[in-house]
C-alpha cells in the first residue's frame, strides 16, 4: 500500500511540474514587440529605429487587448495634438436660426427742411434708399431772401474793413450778418468764398447736415417751397435694426434685453452681438408670427438697410454634463469618447448623448463629472487603437 501511495505522489508531482513548465514556456513564448509611433505597420521584436522616419521604436503593450486601453508615448501625444479637459456641468442648448433683414432705426431720423422761401432748382438725390455723407450737396435753392442776406453781409464786411479800426461797432455788425447766413444754412466755407469773390448769387447749394440714407424725397425740381417745408427725410446708420419673425413656440426662448448673435450676409467675420429691444405683443396681420427687433452697432456704416441676416437664438435647457461636439466619436455602434485612465493611457467609453448644438453636446450617461476626456485628437486615438490592437475599441461594450 505504501508503494502505491509513493507512486501516486510521484505522478502528481510530475503533472504539476509539467503544467508549471508549460505555463513558463507560454509566458516566455510571448515576445515583446516594438513599433513606430508614426508608421504602425513597422513591427520588430527588438528596440531600434523606424526605417521610414528614423524615430525610435516604442514598446507595444499587450495588456491593452484585455481592457481596451491604449498607451502612447509623449512624442505621440505631442504630434497628435491630443488634449484633454475635465467634463463639467453646463448647458448644451441648441440654437434657433432665424432669417432676418436689416432696417433703419426709426428713432434716428433727420428732417431736412428749406431754410428760406424759394424755388428748388436742383435735387442732387432723387430716390429713396440712396446713402449720403455729411457735407455732400443735397439741393440747390433759388431765393431772393438769401440774395438780400448775402448783400447785407458784403456791405458789413466792407464797412468793417474801412471803418472798423475807428469804430468797433462795425465788427459786431459783420458778426451778426455772418450768423444770419449760418442760421439760414450756409457753411463756413461758402461764407469765406463769398467774402473772397464778392459775387452774389440767388442760387445757393445746401449740404447734408449728417450722414444717412434717404428715406423720403418730399420735393421736386422747379417746385416753390415755403420756409420750413420738408424736402428730405434721412435715416442715420450709426445704429441699425435687424428684424426677424418668431413663431408662437419660439417666443418663449427670447426676451427683451437679451443678447443674440447676428451674421450679416456678405460679411465673413464672426457673428456680431445685438441686443433685443422689441418683441411685438401681437401677431403680424394675416399671419401667425410676431416680430423680433434687435439693435445692431454700425460704427463704420458698413451695414445697409435691406441686407439679409441670420439671427441665432440660444435655447436654454436644463443643465447637464457637456462636452465639445468634436470630442464624441459616432459610428454604427453608437457614440463614445476617450478618457484618460492613467499617465499617457487612454480608454474608450460608450456614452449616451442628448441635446446638442453647434458647439456642445450633453452627455446623459457613461461619464461622471471631472472625468478627464480627450477633446482634441479623439479620431487619432481611435485609428491608433485599430492599427495597433487590430480591434474596435467598442467591440466589448454593451450598446
Amino acid at each position: 500500500m505504501r508503494r502505491y501511495l509513493n507512486i501516486l505522489f510521484v505522478l502528481v508531482a510530475i503533472v504539476v511540474a509539467a503544467c508549471s513548465m508549460e505555463e513558463k514556456s507560454h509566458v516566455e513564448g510571448e515576445k515583446a514587440t516594438y513599433t513606430c509611433p508614426m508608421h504602425p505597420q513597422i513591427v520588430q521584436d527588438k528596440p531600434g529605429t523606424c526605417p521610414i522616419c528614423f524615430m525610435d521604436l516604442v514598446l507595444v503593450t499587450q495588456s491593452g487587448k484585455e481592457n481596451g486601453e491604449l498607451m502612447l508615448s509623449e512624442s505621440q501625444i505631442a504630434l497628435g495634438n491630443i488634449k484633454t479637459m475635465r467634463i463639467k456641468t453646463g448647458s448644451a442648448g441648441s440654437n434657433t436660426i432665424l432669417t432676418g433683414k436689416l432696417v433703419l432705426d426709426e428713432t434716428q431720423t433727420d428732417v431736412i427742411s428749406s431754410r428760406a422761401a424759394g424755388r428748388v432748382e436742383k435735387l442732387y438725390l432723387k430716390e429713396n434708399g440712396q446713402t449720403i455723407k455729411k457735407g455732400q450737396p443735397l439741393y440747390e435753392l433759388y431765393s431772393e431772401e438769401l440774395l438780400t442776406l448775402q448783400r447785407e453781409y458784403l456791405l458789413a464786411l466792407k464797412q468793417n474793413q474801412e471803418l472798423g479800426k475807428e469804430n468797433p461797432r462795425f465788427a459786431s455788425f459783420l458778426e451778426a450778418a455772418k450768423k444770419k447766413l449760418l442760421l439760414y444754412g450756409l457753411t463756413e466755407g461758402q461764407i469765406r468764398t463769398l467774402a473772397r469773390t464778392e459775387q452774389l448769387s440767388p442760387r445757393v447749394t445746401f449740404v447734408a447736415p449728417a450722414s444717412g440714407v434717404v428715406t423720403e424725397v418730399a420735393a421736386a425740381e422747379g417746385q416753390y417751397v415755403a420756409e420750413g417745408s420738408v424736402l428730405y427725410r434721412l435715416g442715420k446708420l450709426g445704429k441699425i435694426w435687424v428684424e426677424a419673425e418668431l413663431y408662437p413656440q419660439e417666443v418663449a426662448s427670447v426676451k427683451e434685453g437679451e443678447l443674440i448673435k447676428v451674421a450679416v450676409e456678405g460679411f465673413g467675420q464672426e457673428p456680431v452681438t445685438a441686443k433685443v429691444t422689441f418683441i411685438s405683443p401681437e401677431f403680424r396681420a394675416g399671419s401667425q408670427v410676431v416680430i423680433l427687433r434687435a439693435e445692431l452697432p454700425n460704427a463704420n456704416d458698413q451695414y445697409l438697410p435691406g441686407m439679409q441676416a441670420s439671427v441665432m437664438i440660444k435655447n436654454a435647457n436644463d443643465t447637464a454634463l457637456t462636452l465639445p461636439t468634436d470630442a464624441v466619436i459616432r459610428d454604427e455602434k453608437g457614440a463614445h469618447v476617450w478618457v484618460q485612465s492613467g499617465k499617457d493611457t487612454f480608454k474608450a467609453k460608450m456614452v449616451t448623448i442628448g441635446e446638442e448644438s453647434a458647439d456642445n453636446v450633453a452627455i446623459l450617461s457613461g461619464l461622471k463629472e471631472n472625468d478627464k476626456v480627450v477633446v482634441s485628437g479623439s479620431y487619432l486615438l481611435y485609428s491608433e487603437f485599430v492599427l495597433k490592437k487590430g480591434a474596435d475599441p467598442m467591440a466589448g461594450h454593451q450598446h
